[in-house]
């Protein structure tokens, strides 16, 4: 399985806006939605990949502890769903129901945010301040599949709690790595080829 690992998009990038239907409800879900929340995570996810599945359970965890400390989440899941149905918005539903994601699982057809975010893998993590200015971009933590180190979330736990106490969020960020994203014919950008 090759490793893709994050473009780190530059901090103090501004939040793309995206509008996008959440795989459970079919609400459309927008950025402008978060504006009362302090800081956002904006999390790129699919089901398939096996770097997501690793930390998907944590991934939950993490969102029910930080969803009253003023984290605002979403996930976006950006793959053709033609070439890896597994990815499509009914499986995506499931997905969410059965992880327990507490947050909107949200569905880009056109692949536009993913591009906008300079999305490379899943999973990849953007976390952005009151101004929606990028503060953290990286992995989850150094756990992979198949090692023996726990999945914790220690390296976005502590970008988070660092923003939210108004503190400097660690300058020391790692790429996230992970499945790259499957673009659709004639979609993929050329900073991913």
């Amino acid at each position: 399985m090759a490793l893709t690992p994050s473009t780190m998009l530059p901090l103090g990038t501004r939040a793309t806006d995206f509008r996008l239907p959440d795989a459970r409800s079919g609400r459309v879900v927008a950025r402008g939605d978060f504006a009362d929340s302090p800081a956002l995570l904006v999390a790129i996810l699919c089901n398939h990949c096996p770097y997501v599945r690793h930390v998907a359970d944590e991934l939950a965890r993490f969102a029910r502890d930080y969803q009253h400390k003023g984290l605002a989440i979403v996930g976006i899941s950006s793959n053709d769903v033609s070439t890896h149905p597994a990815d499509a918005p009914d499986k995506m539903a499931e997905e969410a129901r059965q992880r327990g994601y507490v947050f909107p699982y949200l569905y880009d057809a056109t692949q536009e945010v993913a591009q906008a975010f300079r999305a490379a893998c899943t999973p990849e993590f953007y976390l952005f301040d009151a101004a929606r200015r990028l503060v953290y971009r990286g992995q989850f933590d150094d756990s992979r599949p198949g090692d023996r180190t726990p999945v914790t979330g220690r390296d976005l736990r502590a970008a988070v709690d660092a923003l939210l106490a108004g503190q400097p969020v660690p300058a020391e960020q790692k790429p996230s790595v992970g499945c790259s994203i499957k673009w659709k014919p004639g979609h993929e950008p050329a900073w991913a080829r």
